[in-house]
C-alpha cells in the first residue's frame, strides 16, 4: 500500500462529459436527456442515464426507454478544446498530473500542500476553476492510492467531492459494490454475486487462492489487492510510450473467423497507423482474449525486424488468437479482443531485401509483399490527414459494425497524455 504523504492522491472525473460539453454550448439542452450519437448512443447524459439510457446502446432502444430523447451530433474539436482546458487548470495545481483519457485524470499533490493548501482544499479548488473559468461540472475523489481516489471520484458522482482520510479506506470500502472496483464488470459481478459477494468488504475477506481459481490468477490477485486497497502504482506524467494497443469489447460472442478477423483488423488498422503516425515500429506483437469470467490469456510474437503494416499485424494477430483459442478448447465465448505492439524502434526508411529464403520470418517488411502494404499504408494515411479517417480504409472494417461509431469519438476515448 502506498504510505507517503497520507491522502494526497486525486482523481479528476469530468461527470458525463460529452453530453455536458453539449449541455454547455446549446444552453437549451440543459436540463434535458440527450444523447452523442444517433444509430448507437456514444453518450448520455445524466438526465438520460435516468431512464436507463447508456454509451454503447442502439439509438432504437434509447428512445424507447426515453421517449423525450435529443440526440446531438457531437463536437469532436470541442472535446479535445475543453478537455486539454481543464488538464490545464490541474498543472496549475502540480506537475504530476497522468492523464489516463480525454475526461479524467490523476494528481499527486503531495508537493502541493505548502502552496494551496490540504488535498481537500486543493480538490476543491479545482472544481471551482472547471466550473468557473471552463463551465463543465467535474467530480474528484482524494485518498491515499489511485485505486481509492477514482472509486471516491465515482462516489462523488454528480459534481461532487469525496475525501477518504488516510487510516478509513478499508471503513470506506467495505460497504461499496463490488462493481466500482476496476476490472469487475457485469458478467464478474454476477459470478461473484452469485456466491454471496456483492460488497468489497466480503471481497476482501475471501481468499487470495479463492479468487485466483474463480477468476484466473492474475485476475484474482488483482482483485484481492484492489479490494484491501493495495495499490503500488504512483502517478506516472507524459513520456514516450513504451507500447502502443487497443482493445474492443465484445460481450460475448462466438468467435468465428469473421469476428476475429474484423474485430483484430479493426484494431490493428487503430494500432498501426498510432505507429506510423510517431515514426515507430514494434517488434512484439502481443494478443490478449478474455473469456466469460475475467479469465485472458495472452500470446505474443517477437520478430526480427518492427512492423507497423497494418495487414501484417492484422496477420499476426489473428494467428496469436486462433493459437490462444487452440490452447483452450473448452471456452466456447469471447469477450474481449486487445492487439499491442511493444519492443518499439524508430520506424527507418523502408529498404527492400534480396529475394533469399526468408520462409522463417514472413511478416519482414522489406519483403515485397512487405514493400507492397508499406506503399498502400503511406497512400492510406494521406488519404486520411486530408479528407479524415472515414474516407478510406480495408472493406473488412469499413463495412463492419465498427463504422457505426465515428472515429473521431474512439481517437477521444483511447485519449491520454
Amino acid at each position: 500500500m502506498r504510505k507517503a504523504g497520507g491522502a494526497t492522491i486525486l482523481h479528476a472525473d469530468l461527470d458525463a462529459y460529452f453530453a455536458s460539453v453539449e449541455q454547455l454550448l446549446d444552453p437549451s439542452l440543459r436540463g434535458r436527456p440527450i444523447a452523442v450519437g444517433g444509430g448507437v448512443v456514444l453518450a448520455a447524459s445524466y438526465e438520460a442515464r435516468a431512464f436507463g439510457v447508456r454509451g454503447g446502446m442502439p439509438g432504437r432502444r434509447a428512445r424507447q426507454l426515453c421517449p423525450g430523447l435529443r440526440f446531438v451530433g457531437g463536437h469532436f474539436h470541442e472535446y479535445t478544446r475543453l478537455g486539454d482546458q481543464v488538464i490545464g487548470v490541474l498543472r496549475d495545481f502540480t506537475p504530476l498530473v497522468e492523464r489516463i483519457s480525454i475526461d479524467e485524470a490523476f494528481l499527486d499533490v503531495s508537493g502541493a500542500v505548502h502552496l494551496f493548501g490540504a488535498p481537500a482544499e486543493i480538490a476543491e479548488a479545482i472544481r471551482h476553476r472547471v466550473r468557473a473559468e471552463i463551465g463543465l461540472p467535474i467530480s474528484v475523489g482524494v485518498a491515499s492510492t489511485k485505486h481509492l481516489a477514482k472509486i471516491a471520484s465515482q462516489v462523488a458522482k454528480p459534481d461532487g467531492l469525496v475525501v477518504v482520510d488516510a487510516g478509513r479506506e478499508r471503513e470506506f470500502l467495505e460497504p461499496l459494490p463490488v462493481g466500482l472496483i476496476w476490472g469487475v464488470g457485469p458478467v464478474t459481478g454476477a459470478r461473484l454475486a452469485g456466491l454471496g459477494i456483492r460488497t468489497i468488504g466480503e471481497l476482501a475477506e475471501s481468499s487470495t487462492s479463492f479468487l485466483e481459481h474463480l477468476l484466473g490468477k492474475a485476475a484474482g490477485a488483482k482483485l484481492s489487492a484492489l479490494a484491501t486497497n493495495v495499490d503500488l502504482r504512483r502517478i506516472q506524467v507524459t513520456r514516450r510510450a513504451s507500447s502502443v494497443g487497443a482493445q474492443a469489447a465484445l460481450g460475448a460472442g462466438v468467435p468465428t473467423p469473421e469476428l476475429l478477423r474484423t474485430t483484430l483488423g479493426y484494431l490493428a488498422d487503430r494500432v498501426a497507423a498510432r505507429l506510423r503516425a510517431s515514426g515507430r515500429g514494434g517488434r512484439t506483437v502481443t494478443v490478449r482474449v478474455r473469456f466469460t469470467g475475467l479469465r485472458s490469456v495472452t500470446r505474443s510474437l517477437t520478430l526480427a525486424a518492427g512492423i507497423s503494416a497494418t495487414l501484417t499485424l492484422t496477420d499476426i494477430a489473428v494467428e496469436l488468437a486462433w493459437s490462444a483459442l487452440a490452447d483452450h478448447p473448452r471456452e466456447r465465448e469471447i469477450t474481449l479482443l486487445a492487439v499491442s505492439v511493444s519492443n518499439l524502434v524508430d520506424d527507418v526508411v523502408l529498404q527492400l531485401e534480396l529475394p533469399l529464403d526468408l520462409s522463417d520470418d514472413a511478416y519482414r517488411p522489406g519483403t515485397v509483399a512487405g514493400a507492397a502494404r508499406w506503399r498502400v499504408d503511406r497512400s492510406v494515411d494521406a488519404i486520411r490527414a486530408r479528407f479524415g479517417r472515414d474516407a478510406v480504409g480495408y472493406a473488412t472494417v469499413a463495412l463492419s459494425d465498427f463504422s457505426r461509431v465515428p472515429e473521431a469519438f474512439r481517437e477521444l476515448a483511447e485519449r491520454g497524455s
